[in-house]
């Protein structure tokens, strides 16, 4: 059977983490390399805030080489599909015809992402597509999976919850209204140990940052998210 050469949209979280190991055990795809978007001015995961110095631990850890496009602190729409279009040409040169997620439950996030390659001719696999969440983020860590909480959305949690390992008790402390995988962005998180990794990724916590965004300019409604400062240790 000839394998379906694929590239993995890694974010360094959770739901990445969960859904790359299960396309790995997929003996029809053929994982060829890792795709993140990072803020080309801070160095960081988009989202996430993790230092791209982590990230590439991450990548070396997994034994997948690395691609970063770079978008600048106040990217677009159209800068962000215009740099992703590049990137799955570029992709699609080296024989690569589908882009794996972690996607768990946005439909409209599903569709754009679909026709987005279907533009170039690719196509889109979700490992993780419509699974339950409270399952999945066991599954998670009876895999051996570790990971720490980097960023929360203010208006879904207090700033108590970042720099938590997630675990029983972080789940346990969870708001009810709160998905256990974070799928509404009420969190995000970075993993560091697991079956995916040849080593742990080691780091020290350094100071929680918070940050307001402006969300509707029209109404003023703005958002403060935290985030937890993480440093690699070298």
């Amino acid at each position: 059977m000839e394998q379906i050469k694929a590239f993995f949209n890694w974010s360094g979280g959770k739901d990445s983490a969960l859904a790359l190991y299960r396309a790995l055990q997929d003996p029809q795809l053929n994982i060829s390399a890792l795709l993140t978007t990072v803020n080309a001015q801070t160095r960081r995961i988009s989202m996430h805030g993790v230092r791209d110095e982590l990230l590439k631990t991450q990548a070396q850890a997994i034994g997948l080489p690395l691609r970063m496009v770079e978008l600048s602190a106040q990217a677009t729409m159209h800068e962000y599909d215009s740099l992703m279009q590049q990137q799955l040409k570029a992709f699609k040169a080296e024989g690569i015809s589908t882009s794996v997620f972690g996607d768990i439950f946005l439909e409209d996030l599903k569709t754009y992402r679909e026709n987005k390659l279907q533009e170039e001719g690719m196509k889109a696999h979700f490992p993780l597509w419509q699974h339950h969440t409270p399952t999945l983020v066991r599954e998670f860590l009876s895999l051996g999976f570790r990971t720490i909480v980097v960023a929360v959305d203010g208006r879904k949690l207090d700033a108590s919850f970042v720099g938590r390992e997630l675990n029983e008790s972080f789940l346990n402390d969870l708001p009810a209204n709160v998905d256990p995988c974070g799928e509404n962005g009420e969190f995000h998180t970075f993993v560091f140990e697991g079956p995916l990794f040849k080593e742990p990724i080691a780091f020290e916590k350094k100071e929680v940052v918070a940050k307001t965004y402006d969300i509707n300019r029209q109404t003023g409604e703005k958002a403060t998210y935290y985030f937890q400062e993480l440093v690699p240790v070298l």
